[in-house]
């Protein structure tokens, strides 16, 4: 549009009668509203589940090696949501710190509730883990806990970069580390985030929280890694089927010796040293006598013959717990 004379050029009005003729009236027009912002990152989220679930076992490993526990961790759902909203549930005090994921663009945050270090603190110097001490708003961490939280941040870059070393190779620059997340900003209050969240507790009575957050735009240039990696994941899944229905073959060919057991006599040590030749046991005949293997029952049979050789006829089997058939 010719806005310098603040008209329409010649050109543009023609423009306009053309695209209003009979021939265009079959177009269809598809609307497209600019302030909605795209949130599907072309993979499934089930790519980070994966990662975060072996971050956890990383991150279990490692806390487990300084504190001398083996801490519960717990594995929220990925959540997609504004950063303004997420900024909306923490309060302060916390640990707050601004990381470079290299070479994802961008910075994400890694936010550590006070229960965590306090409880690690506790661990640390020989404690159960209790982490409920209170905090008072605008209270700083002392340095021994500061040092508690290196120590954190550490295991967690590197239960990071194993978790995420299947996929992309992962450095990690700090840039910035404050108590109060509203002096974080990674984001505009609008732009969509991915949470992960896990729950600690080294203490029965007490649990805190990690939180990585990374912006919704850092993982879009990794978006093809991510789907193949699930892809690869499902190929993986049919092969261990196939392995299974292998091995469920080949065993079925294992020979197996049953016992057919129809009745059992409790009696004491000296009445056994007493029996002889002869002697007679007196027992009440079971309606069906017990089939086992290796001491497990497997089912129930009636005892009786088929030409010259004795027989059993199955009766019903017994279901174990763990029985799928």
């Amino acid at each position: 549009m010719n806005y310098t004379s603040g008209k329409l050029s010649a050109d543009e009005l023609t423009a306009l009668q053309e695209s209003s003729s009979p021939d265009n009236q079959g177009m269809q027009v598809v609307l497209h509203d600019l302030a909605t912002e795209d949130t599907s990152l072309g993979f499934n989220e089930s790519a980070i589940d994966m990662i975060n679930e072996r971050f956890t076992r990383q991150l279990r490993v490692g806390l487990m090696d300084v504190l001398r526990t083996t801490p519960k961790i717990s594995i929220e759902r990925v959540k997609i949501e504004k950063y303004g909203a997420f900024l909306s549930t923490l309060q302060a005090p916390l640990s707050v710190n601004t990381v470079k994921f290299e070479p994802l663009r961008g910075y994400s945050l890694i936010v550590i509730d006070p229960v965590v270090i306090f409880s690690s603190l506790d661990n640390f110097f020989g404690g159960i883990g209790k982490g409920n001490t209170p905090l008072h708003p605008g209270r700083m961490f002392t340095p021994t806990e500061t040092s508690i939280i290196r120590i954190m941040l550490n295991i967690i870059f590197g239960s990071l970069k194993e978790a995420w070393s299947p996929i992309i190779g992962l450095d990690f620059i700090e840039a910035a580390s404050e108590i109060n997340p509203q002096f974080a900003q990674i984001a505009d209050e609008n732009d969509l985030v991915i949470i992960s969240r896990f729950v600690l507790a080294l203490d029965a009575n007490t649990e805190g929280t990690i939180s990585i957050v990374t912006p919704f735009i850092s993982l879009k240039p990794i978006r093809d890694l991510l789907r193949s990696r699930i892809q690869t994941s499902e190929d993986n899944d049919a092969k261990a089927n196939q392995w299974r229905d292998e091995m469920r073959d080949a065993c079925g060919h294992a020979k197996l010796e049953l016992i057919v057991n129809l009745t059992t006599i409790n009696t004491s040590l000296k009445a056994l040293q007493t029996l002889s030749v002869g002697d007679i046991l007196y027992v009440n005949k079971p309606d069906h006598a017990s089939v086992e293997i290796s001491g497990a029952r497997v089912c129930t049979a009636e005892i009786g013959s088929a030409g010259n050789n004795a027989a059993i006829k199955i009766k019903q089997f017994i279901q174990t717990p763990t029985s799928n058939q």
